[in-house]
């Protein structure tokens, strides 16, 4: 006799002021990852627009705005453009190592330099160590640590300049947080570079997507996503290419935008799964 199918039980945020838009509230529908189809769950979760957060799935659920926008990068068919080839060729010396999900001190001390200077003031500024340790460790998925280090000098590790904790999904990898030095001055572009490497990767093993999360247009601090081409978005009739008339329009409208934004601290990135609370 089969064991009845159990399908997950969803919830929803108390609306709370919008991380990407001003003047915007934002609510969230959420459900628990946990038990020996968790993979498969957040896999299926992904597919749909939903992100995880430690042992959380979430997706937006707003009354009155759709701007948050699934979007996913088709490696196999990627082109990268000439600033995108100049930054791989800066960062192409630094070594990648796939680590177990486990926080280390070094990390930390990467991603509050990385948040000290990029958000400010922002949502995940105040994480002390157990925190970060929360966000790296509670996983109920196939997840790993990339380490981006320069190259050794014969007898210590390089320096670690670059991290993303991602995880692994049948039709490719989803990045679920990034930071990297934000002040190298030899490495500009190491955000860029980091997400570069996820796409080789996920070619290099014959899969399709490298996730990347929710772009929102008219957020500047989000605009850096919509750079990667081919990009598929997710629509209420499912994935959809954008065509290369239209991602060049909204390149160069993230170019403009970047020239204009302010360091007003708001977080680019969600954070811990603290922020997930019931509608009372």
């Amino acid at each position: 006799m089969t064991a009845p199918v159990r399908f997950p039980r969803f919830f929803v945020t108390s609306p709370a002021p919008c991380p990407y838009l001003p003047g915007r509230s934002e609510r969230k529908v959420f459900t628990e990852l946990k038990g020996a189809h968790a993979d498969q769950l957040n896999e299926a979760l992904g597919r749909i627009g939903f992100r995880r957060s430690q042992t959380v799935a979430y997706r937006p659920s707003c009354l009155d705005c759709q701007a948050c926008v699934s979007v996913r990068v088709v490696a196999g068919e990627f082109e990268p453009s000439s600033t995108q080839r100049r930054i791989i060729r800066r960062n192409e010396d630094l070594v990648a190592t796939e680590c177990r999900p486990w926080a280390t001190e070094e990390q930390f001390e990467l991603l509050q330099r990385y948040l000290g200077v990029r958000h400010p003031g922002g949502g995940m500024a105040s994480m002390d160590e157990l925190d970060f340790a929360d966000m790296v460790e509670h996983t109920p998925v196939t997840s790993y640590v990339v380490e981006y280090r320069e190259p050794t000098d014969g007898l210590r590790q390089g320096r670690l300049v670059g991290a993303c904790l991602t995880d692994r999904q049948g039709d490719g990898l989803s990045m679920i947080y990034s930071f990297y030095d934000p002040e190298h001055e030899a490495r500009s572009g190491l955000g860029t570079y980091i997400i570069l490497d996820h796409i080789r990767r996920v070619a290099a093993e014959g899969l399709p997507y490298v996730y990347l999360g929710y772009w929102v247009e008219g957020s500047p601090r989000m605009q850096y996503k919509i750079r990667f081409r081919p990009m598929e978005r997710l629509g209420r009739d499912g994935w959809h290419r954008i065509g290369r008339s239209e991602q060049d329009a909204l390149i160069a409208g993230a170019v403009a935008r970047k020239r204009t934004a302010d360091a007003d601290g708001r977080p680019a990135k969600d954070g811990t799964a603290s922020q997930y609370r019931l509608v009372e």
